[in-house]
């Protein structure tokens, strides 16, 4: 992104306007699918954000990232990519420049404050230190049965 973007960005954010962004990199999957998802977000006030809640924020090297808070106590908000173990900060209530309010996945709008929505991520939260055993084996099953469903469909003369 480059500071042109960042500016406008935040220069919209500042006046009160939501902004959409094409988040990029595999660090929110699999709640946020890079290309596919857009998320909107609007500007906040720090003292409102709670566990859960996706925030934009502006790292001390000056790249926004939006990522999860995982927990916030006095010396500021500590925040995990859902597909990350590593927890980052803290990170302090002015480098806050947003919260995630939409999902847009598919042409469906997913508001951060619907009920499913909340318990998933409050889930994914939850299964923090196990993500990356359980990630590596749904890979691992993934390619063992998709293997396993073309040899059965070349067995069977069918292309796949």
């Amino acid at each position: 992104m480059g500071d042109s973007n960042i500016q406008s960005i935040e220069g919209l954010l500042g006046m009160g306007k939501a902004v959409r962004i094409k988040p990029q990199g595999y660090s929110m999957y699999p709640l946020i699918v890079p290309g596919r998802d857009s998320v909107i977000i609007e500007s906040t006030e720090a003292d409102g954000l709670k566990r859960g809640d996706v925030a934009l924020y502006r790292r001390s090297s000056g790249i926004l990232v939006i990522h999860r808070i995982f927990r916030h106590d006095a010396d500021g908000f500590y925040f995990v990519g859902d597909n990350q173990t590593a927890v980052e900060g803290p990170i302090k209530a002015e480098q806050i420049i947003g919260v995630m309010t939409v999902l847009e996945r598919n042409g469906r709008s997913i508001s951060t404050d619907s009920i499913i929505y909340r318990a998933v991520c409050m889930i994914w939260l939850w299964m923090r230190p196990i993500r990356r055993p359980v990630s590596v084996t749904a890979a691992f099953l993934k390619k063992v049965l998709g293997f396993n469903i073309r040899l059965v469909r070349r067995w069977n003369g069918k292309k796949g």
